[in-house]
């Protein structure tokens, strides 16, 4: 537990919320867990670079506005949704905002740090998970470009499957490469041969 509340220190906070008690509160949590912070209203048009987790109060803001400017590809942004009351349309924009935890109004000291931990430790799972699934869909095109480049082969030298995937295993030893790329060299090839 001591090492989460440690990472936390680390993290730079953003609040996004009106100047108000509540927003006064939360601030303090912050700064007594350890955090660095830094506090906006309105709504600025983008995200600063150096913030890592953002309070944001979702209340009078579509969610298209919430998701230009929650919006950072190269390093995404933990985000804890604020809202003053529950309704669908609420639920909708949090949802639709890829919220990782939520607090309500009006915001007290308790529940900040859990809420904080929570939703960190929900975002790196959602990374880790987002990496794995990009690696499975690579592995998965991978895979199609070798069946592909096999089954190009099998038509036009009439072999089997299995000597189809030899002959494509044995060029990527010869030439020290993939099976994949020597796959796309013979897609390539086949397409240039149609287009002819």
């Amino acid at each position: 537990m001591h090492d989460l509340i440690r990472d936390l220190r680390d993290q730079n906070v953003l609040l996004v919320h009106p100047r108000e008690r509540s927003a006064d509160e939360l601030l303090q949590q912050v700064n007594r867990i350890g955090c660095s912070f830094d506090h906006v209203w309105p709504l600025p048009r983008s995200l600063p670079d150096k913030s890592d987790i953002v309070f944001i109060d979702v209340t009078d803001h579509s969610a298209a506005e919430l998701k230009t400017f929650l919006d950072r590809k190269d390093r995404p942004v933990t985000v804890i949704a604020i809202v003053g009351y529950e309704n669908p349309s609420m639920l909708n924009v949090i949802l639709e905002i890829g919220a990782h935890s939520v607090l309500m109004k009006p915001v007290r000291a308790a529940g900040v740090l859990s809420s904080m931990i929570v939703a960190r430790r929900f975002r790196t799972e959602q990374a880790r998970f987002e990496k794995d699934l990009s690696k499975l869909r690579e592995k998965l095109d991978n895979v199609q470009k070798v069946n592909d480049a096999k089954f190009i082969l099998m038509r036009h030298r009439g072999i089997t499957e299995r000597d189809a995937y030899d002959l494509i295993r044995k060029q990527a030893m010869a030439k020290r490469t993939t099976t994949t790329e020597i796959a796309q060299s013979i897609i390539n090839a086949e397409t240039i041969l149609r287009d002819l």
